[in-house]
């Protein structure tokens, strides 16, 4: 069975979000990794999608939205939303689980549950410390930026 984790999020740099996903990450300092000539490091195994927005500028569409909406313009309000779903490690030997049918699953989700929003869904399939737990990440704009039908 999958756990479903939310974080709300007051940071209006959604770039952070970007950073987090795609790099990888120092697990004392959460900074992403550099290699001997300065350049962070991609994740090495990452399925990657945007929902009304492309995935990499992310952060410049969201903040498009919330610019042509006047919202999220205050300190105080949320501006993402952040969803984890971790599934079991025994999904992928018990259900034949793969980061791509995870990134599949979690699309399907976002689009039934958050119509008109952008969001960004990433599946991580290293897990944390490398113990290989397929993950996805779903950072959800909190505006909607497309009207949706009732």
């Amino acid at each position: 069975m999958a756990i479903l984790k939310h974080i709300k999020s007051k940071n209006a740099n959604y770039s952070n979000a970007i950073d987090y996903l795609i790099y990888q990450q120092d697990a004392k300092n959460k900074k992403p990794l550099r290699d001997e000539y300065g350049n962070t490091l991609l994740r090495n195994d990452l399925y990657m999608d945007g929902l009304n927005c492309v995935p990499l500028s992310f952060d410049k569409d969201c903040r498009m939205t919330n610019k042509k909406f006047h919202k999220n313009q205050k300190k105080e309000e949320i501006k993402s939303h952040h969803y984890i779903i971790s599934f079991d490690p025994e999904d992928v030997t018990e259900c034949g689980l793969t980061g791509e049918r995870a990134q599949e699953l979690c699309m399907d989700f976002v689009r039934k549950n958050f119509p008109g929003y952008q969001a960004i869904i990433v599946t991580h399939t290293d897990g944390d410390n490398h113990s290989g737990n397929i993950h996805t990440h779903i950072v959800i704009n909190s505006l909607r930026a497309q009207d949706t039908e009732k």
